[in-house]
């Protein structure tokens, strides 16, 4: 599979959403360890719906990025930033590891920075903003270590086994955020 370095990392890099990956992201989602983080874990995804979601992620100009292991090119994820709105400066992210070897690895963190600078410097956007389950304690660090503040939860929101749970509210403001690449290739 051919992938391009549109933002480029230490440990990986994002490319344009390739639809010819469709069926891996049909496996990660499918996959209950993986998706219990997604609000797509009550859904059956085929192959076909997934190539769907892509084609409709990209035509509603969501900022779709498959996330790549640079020494060895694979897929591992994808990111995205989505409900674009450009008079207000604003836009919610969502990211997931598909691939559990890489988990609790850095991955996530390197990505959302990437996607991060891309929003605030290429696309001059001001406030990103991500949902997360209140019992995904590995993501909501990550994204306290990226800068994301907790803005407010809607209480007992998710139910997974008889289990109430919270959703949390995170942002990051332009401000408070450092370029980790794009920055970097205006000083050359």
């Amino acid at each position: 599979m051919k992938y391009f370095k549109k933002l480029v990392g230490e440990k990986c890099y994002l490319t344009p959403i390739n639809l010819d990956d469709a069926e891996k992201y049909c496996e990660w989602i499918n996959n209950l360890e993986v998706s219990k983080y997604l609000s797509l874990s009550r859904q059956q995804i085929t192959i076909q719906k997934e190539r769907e979601i892509l084609e409709d992620m990209s035509k509603n100009r969501a900022q779709v990025f498959g996330i790549i292991e640079k020494k060895t090119d694979n897929l591992i994820g994808n990111c995205s930033l989505f409900n674009i709105n450009h008079p207000n400066k604003r836009a919610e992210f969502g990211i997931f590891i598909g691939d559990k070897t890489y988990w609790d690895k850095g991955y996530g963190t390197e990505a959302t920075k990437l996607i991060l600078d891309y929003g605030f410097n290429i696309l001059n956007l001001n406030n990103i903003m991500l949902e997360v389950y209140g019992f995904n304690k590995r993501a909501i660090k990550s994204y306290e270590n990226v800068g994301f503040k907790i803005i407010g939860k809607r209480r007992n929101a998710k139910i997974i086994a008889g289990k109430k749970y919270d959703i949390i509210y995170m942002d990051i403001l332009a401000g408070k955020f450092e370029s980790v690449y794009i920055k970097k290739l205006l000083e050359c």
